[in-house]
């Protein structure tokens, strides 16, 4: 089967079926796995080239409405009768799961997907039970852009990443998936720890000054106690089975004690879970 990905979330998906072999081309922005690296780019995920979509003759698309814009490349793939689904765009962890299995029900890989789903919700599983022993939540501000500054709200997997972590998003008051707000109110809210995930920016390119020289940033326990991050936006701002990386990396951080620790190098979805 001839696959064509134009969302990082659905080659992320391809990648945990074991399928990227059958990727024939992919969006500007799909960064792993590390194996799709030489694969065509067919442009960015809101800006498609569908003739060259057309050319690699796909036996099917795998599309997302994830991110309002992406109606047009819908829109143009009816237009000239190319082979396409909708991966259905997540909004919480459990939702995440069962999108591996709409991914491997239409390619074809059901067993190997109900395998992997099976493994992902035992490992969100073992992340409630952990954050049960937790006693005081690390409360958490979780930055996503910055000007004008937006933070995840309670209709958010960032939440709910929160919770699992050992931790309380300081904006799971506001029933929003994303919430734009200014940094006066973040120093009066006063979070324990600022994670910042700006989205689409590598965190190499995101300086730390940059939130240290805001107003009244020197008065916060998050900055007088060091517990700023700079994060690997992917492992928490797409909505694919590699958020459990980041649930594992920030609950790393903030309860070393209970959590396991985080290694960059082993994704607990394709290893052996007990």
């Amino acid at each position: 089967m001839r696959l064509i990905s134009i969302c990082p979330s659905n080659t992320e998906l391809v990648g945990y079926l074991g399928l990227t072999s059958s990727l024939v081309g992919v969006d500007n922005y799909s960064d792993w796995p590390e194996d799709i690296q030489s694969l065509p780019r067919l442009g960015s995920d809101l800006n498609i080239d569908m003739d060259k979509v057309e050319e690699l003759q796909p036996d099917l698309v795998l599309a997302s409405l994830s991110v309002p814009g992406m109606e047009r490349n819908i829109e143009e793939l009816k237009k000239r009768n190319i082979p396409y689904v909708i991966v259905p765009n997540p909004k919480t962890l459990t939702e995440v799961g069962e999108s591996i299995l709409f991914v491997g029900e239409v390619t074809n890989t059901s067993d190997k997907a109900n395998q992997l789903f099976n493994k992902y919700n035992r490992i969100l599983e073992k992340y409630q039970s952990l954050c049960k022993q937790v006693e005081k939540p690390t409360s958490l501000y979780w930055e996503w852009w910055a000007k004008p500054i937006f933070t995840p709200g309670a209709t958010n997997w960032l939440t709910e990443i929160s919770k699992l972590a050992g931790g309380k998003n300081v904006f799971e008051d506001m029933a929003l998936a994303s919430v734009q707000t200014d940094w006066e109110e973040i120093v009066q809210r006063n979070p324990d720890v600022i994670c910042v995930i700006w989205v689409g920016v590598h965190k190499e390119k995101v300086n730390p000054k940059v939130i240290l020289k805001r107003l009244g940033a020197e008065h916060m326990d998050a900055i007088k106690n060091n517990q700023l991050y700079i994060l690997d936006e992917p492992l928490f701002c797409r909505p694919s089975p590699r958020l459990l990386l980041g649930l594992n990396k920030i609950a790393s951080i903030i309860h070393p004690d209970i959590y396991p620790p985080f290694n960059e190098n082993k994704d607990p979805l394709l290893e052996d879970v007990e």
